[in-house]
């Protein structure tokens, strides 16, 4: 008799106006110069994303822009501790 644990899927829902407000000040300012950053508010959402589900950078929604810019905006901030 085999033991079957159920599955579970980690629901993610996109950042609200109110959590949004919360943390936008913390991602560092852009630059005047050069090519325009991606969204910031998009960007953190495919960060959340993929760590709440725990899905692979190239998986995630669209919605949430490029899964490379979001792991490369993900790894310069934790280096710079933001």
């Amino acid at each position: 008799m085999q033991n079957h644990q159920p599955t579970y899927f980690k629901i993610f829902h996109d950042l609200s106006d109110g959590e949004w407000e919360f943390i936008r000040s913390l991602p560092p300012p852009r630059a005047k110069t050069g090519r325009p950053r991606a969204d910031d508010r998009k960007t953190i959402n495919g960060i959340l994303y993929v760590l709440v589900t725990g899905c692979r950078w190239m998986d995630m929604p669209a919605r949430c822009g490029s899964y490379k810019t979001c792991w490369r905006r993900l790894k310069r901030w934790s280096e710079e501790g933001v």
